[in-house]
């Protein structure tokens, strides 16, 4: 069977394009490797999407999936094992048969960097974030940190140091590598404590976390905390893709707020495209972007 839209992964850029594709009377599917919902089924709240005051990641997850499904659009789960995108009709092949599609929209986020340190794993979602302005506001009052020495760490902890009491910046090089006017303003906030040289070696804690463990050639030392926020970048795997699409020095596909690739027919959306902000709106609306340029598309070739 040949597909208006073939969506490739079922997050919230994903999901929300299978909304907007379906709405728009096009036969869509989406192909995904493991479980409907991306990173955002490991956050116990979100407090930032508009008109949503509360929820659960994994309830806005099911939310969304449930929405798409009863409108209508095919979700199947399977693991890709080679792709063609040149012109004319596309062609995705899993391990059970190979689908065609008119357009191919690319939705599969990207991952965040983690620390692979000790308790890492054991307190995510109870102490451990990837993301100071999804879930700074429950720290707000306690003393945090922040791994990491780009601009995003900084921004996190300029961002953390209005709400915390005390951020602890740790990075493991003794330069960071953030813009000049960001470390100013870093080094200017009098309660943000700068650890340079050092790197998390454990995190620790009860039923949530309450203390790090940093170190450095020869010393060690301890860090009460009630909140760890990793922003050591992002991990995006588009390997598969990279024969066809254009890609940033950084492996995210190349692409303005049209959503579309240098390919016809083959758009992206979320997180997994170059862009300056990577939540949960904006891969909502890439996804409700990247289906309209889909149906138009579609319309031109007829």
């Amino acid at each position: 069977m040949e597909y208006d839209i073939v969506i490739i992964g079922a997050g919230t850029a994903g999901l929300s394009a299978a909304v907007y594709g379906v709405r728009a009377g096009l036969s869509v599917l989406v192909i995904e490797e493991n479980i409907h919902g991306g990173q955002i089924i490991n956050t116990p709240d979100i407090v930032n999407y508009p008109a949503i005051e509360l929820i659960s990641g994994f309830d806005f997850a099911n939310n969304l999936y449930n929405h798409a499904k009863n409108l209508g659009a095919e979700i199947v789960y399977e693991s890709i094992e080679s792709i063609d995108l040149g012109r004319g009709v596309k062609r995705i092949t899993t391990a059970s048969q190979t689908y065609l599609a008119k357009t191919v929209i690319i939705a599969n986020g990207a991952r965040h960097r983690e620390l692979e340190c000790e308790g890492e794993a054991q307190f995510k979602g109870r102490g451990v974030s990837y993301c100071a302005t999804c879930d700074g506001n429950f720290y707000r009052g306690k003393d945090v940190c922040v791994a990491g020495g780009g601009n995003t760490a900084l921004e996190d902890a300029l961002y953390l140091s209005n709400i915390c009491t005390n951020v602890h910046l740790i990075h493991r090089r003794s330069e960071f590598r953030a813009h000049k006017t960001t470390v100013d303003k870093v080094r200017e906030r009098s309660n943000i404590i700068l650890h340079l040289g050092y790197q998390i070696v454990k995190i620790s804690g009860e039923q949530s976390v309450n203390r790090v463990t940093i170190q450095r050639p020869g010393e060690q030392k301890e860090l009460n905390v009630s909140g760890v926020f990793v922003a050591i970048g992002l991990k995006p795997d588009n390997g598969m893709f990279s024969k066809w699409v254009n890609l940033d020095p950084a492996g995210y596909i190349i692409a303005g707020e049209d959503c579309k690739t240098n390919v016809p027919g083959v758009f992206v959306a979320g997180d997994t495209r170059t862009k300056s902000l990577r939540q949960l709106i904006t891969a909502a609306s890439d996804g409700a972007v990247a289906a309209t340029e889909c149906a138009r598309h579609i319309n031109t070739i007829g």
